[in-house]
């Protein structure tokens, strides 16, 4: 799938080269005759990526402007991405990375360059054809460990690409369970799954109601990452919400750009399984717990309907006003569970309201919680891998609206300030140094932009793994 990545000292004669660079005058020595250097000089005027193709190699020249590092970063990874697809159109199956810019921009040009190969041709009677075979990497600014990383990180946000894809008529809960246990088998890591009738004895209240409606079994997840070298004495738990469908159940949602969209609303699983998988793959020394309470909402005979009041995990009693405000009983149930492990940090990450697709867009997630200090160092982490957060306020009056007569609680709130009253919602089952991130707009695209593909876009995992590393 990917290509082999070599690290040289001069570029290899006889194959295409890519250079990045700030200033014109720092390629005058990149082998070009004055025509091409003026055809070039003309091309970069009307843009920062040019390329042309002296048979059989291709001369391609990213130019990035000064900028804040981490914008400089991004524009490499951009530039990255557009040399794979002059590299597919030109059907050119070897590169020299050459970087003549004063910032080191390699790690992230190559980055952007692995991240654009995706495809999701499982279902297409035609499949993808062309693969990028050899990438030489000119100089010593990324080493044969930072290629394996990031080939593993790249591996990583492709198999939270293809969770996102692949539709419920295959990834039904069981499957998914199926999945993450491929993935622990492949990388290292434990996984255990509990049944639905393992689920009944814990009393899940949240997840067994959300499930009524389901001809399918719900199941719970427990991923877990501990090495012997571990830094940490308490895990670090990462929840994610694992409704593989959710048509909002009796409150029915309208089909155009919401239900159709649905197969997304596991993507917190798979953010954390793969932020977990790639912990494992780079055998990063940090205990790391992941949770996941999987099924999915419909609308059955037998399918819980507003009014009904339910008993929660920790014995929280909730009144569903609405069954589309499903994520966050499955996630209050892991949310409790979590409580066992003691936890230095939990982080939950969850498609869960629309009210964060409005706030943020598919540019970035909405975080909040109680731990300041680590939701900075998530923002900081949003930056480097531009997967970005906007942080918003737990004020006490986001939870009024959540009172019930009848219950401890109701599901649904106020239609202001949605986001963060699920988030409140949420904050009554922690005890613990808590992060919750929404990023109902970033998992899913119509149309590709740059290295993001249209359709999975693996959102979020590379985030949480920059995140965690920064704590070893």
């Amino acid at each position: 799938m990917f290509p082999t990545i070599s690290i040289i000292k001069d570029p290899k004669q006889g194959i295409s080269t890519a250079t990045l660079f700030e200033k014109t005058e720092q390629i005058s020595h990149a082998g070009l005759s004055e025509n091409e250097k003026e055809f070039l000089s003309k091309k970069l005027k009307k843009g920062t990526e040019c390329s042309f193709l002296k048979y059989p190699e291709l001369s391609f020249f990213g130019k990035i402007k000064a900028a804040e590092a981490y914008l400089e970063q991004e524009a490499a990874r951009k530039a990255g991405a557009k040399l794979y697809q002059e590299l597919k159109d030109a059907h050119i199956t070897a590169v020299n990375l050459v970087n003549r810019h004063n910032s080191p921009l390699l790690s992230a040009f190559l980055e952007g360059l692995l991240l654009a190969s995706y495809s999701f041709d499982k279902y297409l009677k035609e499949k993808e054809t062309f693969q990028l075979k050899e990438v030489f990497v000119v100089g010593e600014e990324v080493s044969d460990k930072d290629a394996e990383e990031l080939l593993n990180l790249t591996s990583a946000v492709f198999a939270a690409r293809d969770l996102v894809n692949e539709p419920n008529s295959f990834l039904n809960a069981v499957q998914l369970s199926n999945e993450l246990e491929s993935l622990g088998e492949k990388a290292g890591f434990a996984i255990e799954v509990f049944n639905k009738q393992k689920i009944e004895t814990l009393k899940m209240g949240g997840l067994l109601a959300v499930n009524k409606g389901s001809i399918d079994p719900p199941t719970f997840n427990i991923l877990e990452w501990k090495p012997e070298n571990a830094v940490n004495k308490k895990p670090i738990v990462l929840v994610g919400k694992g409704i593989v469908f959710d048509t909002g159940g009796l409150s029915l949602k309208p089909t155009a750009n919401s239900m159709d969209y649905m197969k997304t609303d596991m993507a917190g699983a798979a953010v954390i399984a793969t932020a977990i998988y790639v912990m494992a793959l780079n055998k990063l020394p940090l205990h790391v717990v992941g949770l996941i309470a999987a099924t999915d909402n419909r609308p059955d005979g037998n399918a819980y309907v507003p009014g009904d009041i339910i008993t929660m995990f920790d014995g929280t009693t909730v009144e569903v006003l609405n069954t589309d405000a499903e994520g966050r009983l499955t996630l209050g149930d892991a949310l409790s569970y979590a409580k066992k492990y003691d936890p230095q940090l939990v982080i939950d990450y969850a498609t869960l309201t629309g009210a964060a697709d409005i706030v943020a867009g598919p540019h970035a997630a909405v975080v909040m919680g109680n731990s300041s200090e680590n939701i900075e160092k998530l923002k900081e982490a949003g930056f480097q891998t531009y997967e970005r957060l906007i942080e918003v306020p737990l004020w006490e009056e986001y939870a009024k609206p959540l009172k019930s007569k009848i219950a401890d609680l109701n599901n649904l709130g106020s239609r202001e300030g949605q986001s963060t009253i699920a988030g409140k919602f949420l904050e009554h089952f922690t005890s613990y140094n808590w992060i919750h991130i929404d990023s109902a707009g970033t998992p899913f695209l119509k149309e590709a932009d740059a290295y993001r593909p249209a359709g999975g876009t693996g959102f979020g995992t590379r985030l949480l793994y920059q995140f965690l590393k920064s704590m070893i």
